[in-house]
């Protein structure tokens, strides 16, 4: 059985090690399994797959889960701009933000609604801290 490729632009080997990426990232930031693959628009069995790091393994992801494997090493980026401290970049995701935009929420519940927009707002509010830091 083939799968057809519906990546724009990234083979499979691409994939792979953005999803790899993108998942350690959210590991250290204390998201659950299920946070984790609402926010890159996964499926458990892709997710536990990414994580055993199976040398073997490939997958072909979409525009879209490109995107948001994008956002998240984004947002890993700025925070380690803002922050210097490790418990800070980590962190951060996994704490109430009184910010209007969070409104008390965490900004890993903001991102595991699931949809871009709020993937997006979370990444733009982020990104709005580190000021002219690029």
């Amino acid at each position: 059985m083939s799968v057809a490729v519906q990546t724009q632009g990234f083979d499979k080997s691409q994939c792979v090690t953005g999803l790899r990426a993108a998942v350690g990232i959210l590991e250290k930031w204390a998201a659950s399994s299920e946070q984790a693959c609402r926010i890159l628009r996964i499926s458990r069995s892709t997710y536990t797959r990414a994580k055993q790091r199976d040398p073997d393994w490939s997958v072909a992801l979409d525009a879209d889960q490109m995107q948001r494997i994008s956002f998240v090493l984004n947002i890993h980026a700025a925070l380690r701009l803002i922050f210097d401290n490790p418990e800070n970049v980590y962190g951060f995701p996994a704490m109430a933000n009184d910010n209007e935009f969070f409104n008390g929420r965490t900004p890993l519940d903001v991102m595991s609604q699931g949809d871009m927009i709020s993937l997006y707002e979370t990444f733009r509010r982020i990104d709005a801290l580190r000021g002219a830091q690029w």
